[in-house]
C-alpha cells in the first residue's frame, strides 16, 4: 500500500513519478458529503503505468501546482466523472482529455454500471465498497480505508481497455468520445430555484405561512451548516423543520416539545430556530412563498392529458421513437437523449416542424451531434403526426 502524501516535498516527488509514467492516469476522489457541507476532496487517488498508485491528502498541502502540471495533458480515467470533477475543479485540477468508465459501460448497454459490478463483469475481480460512505474528512485516515481507496484506481486502466474494445466492437467509439467531452466541459449545474422546497416531508406542510416557516428555518440551517462545514441534516434534520413549520412554536419549551429538536443540534441552536420562526411571522403576505412550486419547463407529465391532450400524444409518439432507436442501437434511452429535452420538444415544438427545426432545438438543448443524427428525422415525423 503506497504511503499517504501529506507534504509539499512528497507531492513534488510523486508528481515527478507521474510525469515520468506513461499512458492515461486513473483518477478518483473521496469526499464526505454525508458529513460535511462542502463537496471538497479529502483524498485524491491516482495511478499510472510506471508511476504506480499515489494517494494524496490535499488538505494540508497549500500548493498543488506540481500535481496540476503532472495531470495536464494525459487522459484521465474516472468512473462516473461528473461526481468527481467538481471537487477536482475546486482544486484547479482540470482534465484535458477524459475517459469515463461508467458512461462507457452505459453506452455499451451493461445492465449494472457501478464500479464494483462492471469490474467483476469484465475483469473478474470483486471490489469491496464497505468504506464508500465513510467520513473521509476524519484524520488520521485508517489504514484499511486507504487500502480500499487505492483499489478504486488499481484496475481502472485495465477496465478502460476492455470498455474501449467493446465500444469499438459496437461501433460507438465516436459517440463515447463526444459524451466524454460533454462531461468534461459541462461545468457546474445551475443552482436550484428555491432549494428549500426539497425539504423531505414538505408535502405535509399546508399554507403559505407554514411554507414561509419552512423557508426561514431551512435558510437558517443552511447558513449555519455552511459556517460549520457540516452536512445540513447533521445540524438539524428535515423532519424537525417540518415539525416547526407545522406547530409554529413561540418559545423554548414549545420548541423542545417537538421530537426533532431534542437532539443536540436542535437544543444547542434553539435561539436560532426560534428567531427564524419569529422572522417568518413578520413576512408580508405578498412575500410569502407560493403554495405552488415555480415551474421551470413543462408541467409534470401526468397532467398533460388534461392540460394539453395533443401535447400528451406528441410525447407518447416521441417516446416511442426514442425507445425504438435506443433498442436498435443497444443504448439506454436516457443516454440516447435527455428525457427533459424530449418533454420540452413535445410540450412546445418548433412553430414549423421539420427535421431542420428539430435539429436546431435539440442542438440548443445540448444534444450531441450523434444523438441528433439518430433522432431528428424520426422525431420530426412523430411531432407532425
Amino acid at each position: 500500500m503506497p504511503p499517504l502524501i501529506q507534504t509539499s516535498a512528497d507531492l513534488a516527488e510523486a508528481a515527478e513519478r507521474l510525469e515520468a509514467g506513461s499512458g492515461p492516469i486513473a483518477v478518483d476522489t473521496e469526499r464526505a458529503s454525508g458529513f460535511r457541507y462542502s463537496g471538497r476532496a479529502y483524498l485524491i487517488q491516482l495511478r499510472r503505468a510506471g508511476a504506480g498508485t499515489i494517494l494524496v491528502d490535499p488538505i494540508p498541502i497549500e500548493d498543488l501546482g506540481p500535481l496540476r502540471r503532472a495531470l495536464t495533458g494525459p487522459e484521465w480515467i474516472l468512473h462516473a466523472a461528473s461526481q468527481d470533477l467538481p471537487c477536482l475543479e475546486e482544486l484547479e485540477l482540470h482534465p484535458t482529455r477524459l475517459f469515463d468508465t461508467e458512461l462507457a459501460a452505459r453506452l455499451c448497454d451493461f445492465e449494472k454500471v457501478g464500479l464494483a459490478s462492471i469490474t467483476e463483469q469484465l475483469l473478474g475481480y470483486r471490489l469491496e465498497k464497505q468504506h464508500s460512505a465513510a467520513d473521509w474528512s476524519s484524520r488520521p485516515l485508517p489504514h484499511d480505508w486507504l487500502v480500499y481507496a487505492a483499489l478504486d484506481v488499481e484496475l481502472l486502466t485495465e477496465l478502460r481497455g476492455k470498455l474501449a474494445a467493446e465500444l469499438a466492437k459496437q461501433g460507438k467509439s465516436a459517440w463515447a468520445e463526444a459524451e466524454f467531452e460533454h462531461v468534461r466541459t459541462a461545468g457546474p449545474p445551475k443552482p436550484r430555484k428555491e432549494p428549500w422546497r426539497r425539504t423531505s416531508g414538505i408535502h405535509k406542510v399546508r399554507g403559505a405561512k407554514a411554507l414561509g416557516r419552512v423557508r426561514a428555518v431551512w435558510e437558517a440551517r443552511d447558513a449555519l451548516a455552511r459556517k460549520l462545514d457540516r452536512a445540513p441534516g447533521k445540524v438539524l434534520p428535515d423532519a424537525a423543520i417540518v415539525e416547526a413549520a407545522t406547530a409554529d412554536p413561540t418559545d423554548f419549551a414549545e420548541l423542545m416539545g417537538l421530537p426533532g429538536f431534542r437532539r443536540r443540534g436542535g437544543r444547542t441552536n434553539a435561539r436560532l430556530w426560534l428567531q427564524a420562526l419569529a422572522d417568518a411571522r413578520l413576512v408580508p403576505a405578498d412575500e410569502l412563498p407560493s403554495t405552488t412550486p415555480p415551474q421551470d419547463g413543462p408541467p409534470a407529465t401526468h397532467r398533460w392529458a388534461d392540460r394539453d391532450p395533443v401535447a400528451a400524444e406528441r410525447l407518447a409518439a416521441a417516446r416511442e421513437v426514442v425507445t425504438e432507436i435506443a433498442g436498435k442501437h443497444r443504448l439506454p434511452a436516457e443516454n440516447l437523449i435527455s428525457p427533459a429535452l424530449v418533454r420540452g420538444l413535445a410540450w412546445e415544438p418548433p412553430k414549423k416542424v421539420s427535421e431542420k427545426h428539430v435539429r436546431t432545438v435539440l442542438a440548443e438543448g445540448g444534444a450531441r451531434e450523434w444523438q441528433i443524427d439518430l433522432l431528428a428525422e424520426r422525431l420530426a415525423e412523430a411531432l407532425k403526426d
